[in-house]
C-alpha cells in the first residue's frame, strides 16, 4: 500500500495579523507547523502502511522553510519526504496549488491512494484534495471519518454528513480528505526525531516538474485577492439587570425584537 500524503505549513493562526496599509496578511515570524488537519491524514496513512506494508511520501508545496514541516512528517514514520519548490509555485490559489501537486505526484509514479486534511487552517478552502482528484482523473471522497475496509483494488468508508455519515466503496487508486474524527495522531519518538533531522529531502522546482505541467489543464492562477481587511470588532454586549423575572422578560422582549423567536 503506497500512500501519498499532501501536507501543508500553516502559521500560528491566532499570530497573524492584516496590515491595511499595504492590503496583506501578515505571518508571524519564528517557526511555522503542519496544519493540524494534515496530522490526521498522515497518521491515517501509517496506519494502512503497519496493517498492509508499503510505504509512505509526505508531499508539499512552498519554500525552503517548509522542510521544518516534511522533517516532522518524516519523525512520525513516514519513509520519504518531498518539497515542491519554485517561485512560480508560491500563490494564494488552492486550485494551482493543487495543478502542482498533481505534476509532483505523476513524477513520483505509481501509488494506491493520496490523503489529505479536509482543509488548512490558514484559508480554510477546502479545494485542493477534490481539484487534486480531477487533475489526476481520481475518484474522491471527502470528510472521510474512518476507513472500514481495505480490499485489493477497493476501499470501503465513511464520509461525514451534516446528518450523520454515508458508507461508500471506491476504486483504487483514490483520493481521500480526512476530518479529525478518523484517529488520534501519535508523537513522534526521540530515535525518529534524530534521524529525521539528517533525513534528505527530495526537491523539485519548475525545471523538474515542466513536463507533467504542461499535460495537466489549467495554467494562470484563478484566485486574486482585491483587498484583505480584518473583520469588524465586535459591538459591546448589554448586561440586563434586575430580579430573575424581569431579566427573563426582558431577554425575551429583546429576542422578539431581533426576530429569533
Amino acid at each position: 500500500m503506497n500512500v501519498i500524503v499532501c501536507i501543508k505549513q500553516v502559521p500560528e493562526i491566532e499570530q497573524v495579523r492584516v496590515d491595511e496599509a499595504s492590503g496583506k496578511v501578515v505571518h508571524p515570524p519564528g517557526a511555522e507547523m503542519v496544519n493540524p488537519f494534515d496530522m490526521y491524514a498522515i497518521e491515517e496513512g501509517l496506519r494502512l502502511k503497519e496493517k498492509s506494508g508499503g510505504k509512505v511520501t509526505a508531499i508539499s508545496v512552498g519554500p525552503k522553510e517548509n522542510e521544518t514541516s516534511l522533517r516532522e512528517a518524516l519523525s512520525l514514520g513516514v519513509d520519504e519526504a518531498i518539497l515542491l519548490n519554485d517561485q512560480s509555485f508560491l500563490t494564494e490559489d488552492p486550485i494551482a496549488t493543487a495543478r502542482v501537486l498533481a505534476a509532483g505526484i505523476k513524477k513520483l509514479g505509481e501509488f494506491d491512494l493520496i490523503l489529505c486534511g479536509k482543509q488548512a487552517v490558514d484559508d480554510d478552502s477546502a479545494q485542493v484534495a477534490p481539484a487534486l482528484a480531477e487533475f489526476l482523473l481520481l475518484p474522491q471522497v471527502l470528510f472521510v471519518r474512518k476507513i472500514r475496509e481495505l480490499k485489493e483494488g477497493s476501499l470501503t468508508v465513511e464520509r461525514t454528513t451534516e446528518e450523520g455519515y454515508d458508507v461508500v466503496e471506491l476504486t483504487l487508486p483514490a483520493v481521500l480528505s480526512v476530518v479529525k474524527e478518523i484517529n488520534e495522531p501519535r508523537l513522534p519518538s526521540l530515535k525518529r526525531k534524530m534521524r529525521a533531522r539528517k533525513a534528505p529531502i527530495t526537491e523539485w522546482s519548475q525545471a523538474e516538474l515542466s513536463e507533467f505541467i504542461a499535460k495537466l489543464p489549467g495554467g494562470e492562477p484563478n484566485l486574486k485577492s482585491l483587498k484583505v481587511s480584518p473583520p469588524p470588532p465586535r459591538p459591546k454586549g448589554e448586561i440586563l439587570t434586575g430580579t430573575p423575572e424581569e431579566v427573563s422578560e426582558k431577554l425575551v422582549e429583546k429576542l422578539k425584537g431581533l426576530q429569533v423567536i
